[in-house]
């Protein structure tokens, strides 16, 4: 381990010879003030401490211990009286902070943290997150959301613009790590008092009705539900195409469309919204939790994800 360091006014030297075992050594030695003693402490040999001793020597370009007058032992040099005390001290400092364990207080720190999520995570996940945050944080800790779009989430993992990114297993980059938050599925949703009424779905009636269909790449009328009605020589009346789920709920809310939505978000819009099972069978979809790798062991980091999860642990449809 290189150490570059200013141990006191002493003259200019070649640091590029200074290494830490070399600098733990000299303290040792001006403390002893006798090699044998030294090496014993040091776990070495006489003869590798008398090496050590005589790079030392070179470097700092003195004798630092010389032998005693008396003929026993050996006496430091006055460079070497000048070098003990702060050299004591920067070796102090060096061992706090390879000892010191990294650490984040939610409620004394300061960080700034940013989720990118799509929207209907925002609506399910976000909003639990954000609803309990004053609880969880002090002053200094801020939380911001983004939506997110696949196309630039790695570079902006990459330039740290973002902490995590919540989004199903075909937005989550493979080079992230990630941790599953939930498992989620598809239901039936229309509007209170709809001319429907409450009766039981059935295939044929799911087909007829006008629907609203998200499509978030924009513009498209065939989607996620469609290719499982295309699989069973069936097909939907997609009448509507909105790029954001969170326009749904209002939208029924106001006609007599209906949609497809994640359970969990049509569940949040229940005061407004009647929610069936799917008439025919569909697969469902997991939420993910992803963070670039160099924040695997990041406190802050690591924080954030518990929270959220613990969040998606205990979600209930009726906490609003």
């Amino acid at each position: 381990m290189k150490l570059i360091i200013d141990i006191g006014p002493i003259n200019v030297i070649d640091i590029r010879g200074i290494d830490l075992n070399l600098l733990v050594s000299l303290d040792v030695l001006l403390e002893e003030a006798n090699v044998t003693r030294a090496a014993e402490r040091l776990h070495l040999t006489q003869p590798a401490l008398s090496t050590q001793l005589a790079r030392l020597r070179r470097i700092f370009g003195d004798p630092l211990l010389i032998p005693s007058p008396g003929g026993r032992g050996m006496t430091r040099s006055a460079r070497a009286v000048e070098l003990t005390l702060p050299l004591r001290d920067v070796l102090k400092q060096l061992e706090a902070v390879v000892r010191q364990q990294p650490a984040f207080d939610p409620f004394a720190d300061t960080r700034h943290f940013t989720i990118a999520a799509s929207d209907q995570a925002i609506a399910v996940l976000g909003f639990q997150l954000m609803q309990s945050w004053a609880e969880h944080v002090g002053p200094g800790v801020q939380l911001a959301f983004v939506l997110a779009e696949q196309s630039t989430c790695v570079e902006r993992f990459e330039r740290g613009e973002i902490d995590l990114l919540i989004g199903s297993e075909r937005m989550i980059p493979a080079w992230t790590k990630a941790r599953k938050l939930y498992d989620e599925h598809f239901v039936f949703v229309q509007r209170k008092g709809h001319p429907r009424g409450l009766a039981p779905l059935d295939l044929d009636s799911y087909c007829a009705l006008g629907h609203v269909l998200v499509s978030t790449s924009g513009g498209s009328f065939f989607g996620f539900m469609d290719e499982h009605l295309q699989s069973l020589g069936r097909a939907r009346r997609v009448v509507l195409s909105v790029q954001h789920f969170t326009l749904v709920p209002e939208l029924l809310a106001r006609t007599d469309y209906v949609s497809t939505l994640p359970s969990r978000l049509a569940t949040r819009y229940r005061d407004v919204l009647d929610v069936f099972e799917l008439p025919f069978e569909a697969r469902g979809f997991s939420f993910f939790a992803a963070w670039h790798p160099r924040n695997q062991a990041d406190p802050g980091s690591v924080w954030l994800r518990e929270r959220l999860a613990q969040i998606a642990a205990d979600w209930q449809g009726e906490s609003r």
